[in-house]
């Protein structure tokens, strides 16, 4: 059934395409936290933090629909988030954003599907985040 010929240039493969993205999420995880330690903890919380209300969703949706970062990265540097003291709900409007709309990606997705789609996508998208935001604010 296994052919071990294919299995193990899958495993070269896949091993060459970890070690490639592997300078870029180093770098990724350097500058997160570098911005991470020079902005205070203060300015997170105000920002992001539990009482910042709608001005904190409204952060994090621009945010997230703005930055290009995996989810591999994105993950764990929520993790800082959370323990900084930004609230649940907060995260969950980024990490929505950052998986569901791209603004600065917009161009390219218009290429394909054209302006009119895209806009329509990324708008609903963001809606979306923003719901889901306030429905999990109201469970935790």
């Amino acid at each position: 059934m296994a052919d071990r010929r294919k299995t193990w240039n899958g495993i070269v493969k896949g091993m060459t395409m970890f070690l490639k993205l592997l300078p870029m999420l180093m770098l990724m995880l350097a500058l997160v936290s570098i911005v991470l330690f020079l902005i205070p903890n203060e300015t997170l919380v105000n920002y992001m933090g539990k009482g910042s209300g709608v001005k904190g969703w409204f952060t994090a949706a621009a945010l997230g629909s703005i930055a290009l970062i995996p989810g591999f990265i994105a993950y764990p540097l929520c993790g800082i988030l959370i323990k900084s003291g930004v609230a649940y709900s907060i995260i969950v409007v980024f990490i929505t954003t950052l998986m569901m709309t791209g603004f600065l990606t917009l161009p390219v997705e218009a290429k394909f599907f054209g302006w009119k789609v895209s806009l329509i996508r990324n708008l609903i998208s963001l809606a979306a985040a923003l719901f889901i935001g306030f429905i999990m604010g109201f469970f935790l």
